[in-house]
């Protein structure tokens, strides 16, 4: 708990300090000028540049009973850019690293299984409309179905992090490379409805996270003989199937309207829009499992539908921040994938921002309801903000934990073997360009 302390009291010491600086009415939420090269003089053409670092500063699991220790990663270190030469064409690159920590750093930087610098997103995309009706783009993309934090930007996120177990993110690692997918899309909107959908080939199950695992193999009469192996799998008559993701997102925003130009969804605005979105996506993949049992594949549905709010309350500007999503995973009896199994995930978060002292805290909650297990999934997660430059430059600190999650390769047991679940203290700096 001491070591909990050191974090905690400088960072309310300093939000402190700074906050009697500087007055509420001049707190710089979007006083920034962005990195953009003008290609024209009214600069209508233009490449854009983002660059970001988050840094983490975690414990270690507080559910074991060992003494307390906390390690130093570099969450994300990223370089986008993109180019608008055109208003019928774009292009866009991304590229960077994640979870680089002493455990996985390389002596010299080019040895050993540590993390890597490599491409998140590189996409072309055209204009086929004169309104905004109609986009088509590909290449290695990130316009995802299902929910809005499927499609979360990781530059201004309002908790911490997208949350964990990753329900939102449920293909990473699984049938995408880090969240992306290889494929084509579609996406457009009409008045204040706006559509993403996209068709795409699965990742290799043998460069997944545990090859296409089902993690309900340890549960006797409930182990299911379903493998996430059917896109490497003939069917019965020697023939390639599975090798097709259809996923799509659509969206209605009640008062203010978001910008559709890029997938990645802001976290929270401070109160500087009032939004509310209705949402509704899926995901599916055909023949995208195999059962080992009958020797047949079987498809893959997912579905969901969530609501965001981020809005002014009063006078003073502060602001709230809500988000609900219900999805409802269907991989087939009793499996259950790394992220989320066949069954049912509700999740929530609220935050509210304090202008004047440019505070935000904030609650998050997730409970999933798995065919393979008696008791729910749930994750917990409590923090606040502290905004120094909008989302420019932050600090975050929270506490997470999450239980009876067996896929967790941190997660502890007790002297029978039982799951303890996971606990930890993460502290986050944030500087975006």
């Amino acid at each position: 708990m001491k070591n909990v302390l050191y974090l905690i009291i400088p960072l309310l010491m300093y939000g402190s300090v700074y906050s009697q600086k500087v007055p509420a009415s001049s707190y710089p939420v979007s006083e920034y000028a962005p990195l953009t090269l003008k290609v024209n003089d009214d600069g209508s053409k233009f490449i854009r540049f983002i660059i970001w670092h988050q840094q983490w500063l975690q414990s270690n699991n507080l559910a074991a009973d060992t003494k307390t220790n906390f390690t130093a990663l570099a969450r994300r270190s990223r370089f986008l850019a993109y180019a608008q030469v055109s208003p019928r064409f774009m292009i866009l690159t991304h590229f960077g690293l994640n979870s680089l920590s002493q455990n996985n750093m390389s002596s010299l930087g080019n040895n050993g299984d540590g993390s890597q610098l490599f491409l998140h997103d590189a996409w072309a995309e055209f204009k086929l409309t004169e309104s905004n009706f109609l986009f088509l783009g590909g290449g290695l993309h990130y316009w995802k179905g299902l929910t809005r934090l499927s499609n979360q930007s990781t530059l201004n996120f309002m908790t911490l992090d997208n949350p964990r177990p990753f329900v939102h993110w449920h293909s990473l690692g699984i049938t995408d490379q880090f969240a992306r997918h290889m494929g084509f899309y579609v996406k457009g909107e009409v008045g204040k409805f706006d559509y993403r959908i996209a068709l795409n080939n699965p990742l290799n199950p043998a460069n997944s996270i545990n090859g296409g695992k089902n993690y309900s193999a340890q549960y006797g009469d409930r182990a299911s003989s379903l493998k996430y192996l059917g896109s490497v799998t003939p069917d019965g008559s020697g023939d390639p199937v599975g090798n097709s993701v259809v996923e799509g997102y659509f969206r209605y925003q009640v008062f203010d309207k978001e910008s559709t130009k890029l997938p990645y969804q802001v976290g929270t605005y401070h109160g500087n829009k009032k939004v509310l979105a209705v949402g509704a996506g899926f995901y599916s993949h055909l023949n995208g499992m195999y059962d080992t049992a009958s020797l047949t594949h079987q498809n893959i549905m997912h579905l969901a539908g969530d609501v965001f709010l981020d809005m002014p309350i009063n006078a003073k500007d502060n602001a709230i921040n809500a988000y609900l999503s219900v999805i409802h995973f269907d991989y087939g009896k009793n499996f259950m994938s790394r992220w989320a199994g066949t069954g049912t995930n509700v999740y929530g978060h609220f935050g509210y921002f304090i202008r004047g002292i440019h505070l935000m805290p904030y609650v998050a909650y997730q409970s999933g309801k798995y065919d393979s297990f008696d008791d729910n999934l749930t994750a917990f997660d409590a923090g606040v903000n502290y905004f120094v430059l909008g989302h420019n430059a932050k600090l975050t600190l929270e506490y997470h934990s999450v239980a009876n999650n067996p896929m967790e390769v941190s997660g502890a047991l007790d002297k029978d073997g039982n799951i303890l679940g996971i606990k930890q203290i993460r502290f986050q700096m944030v500087v975006f360009l």
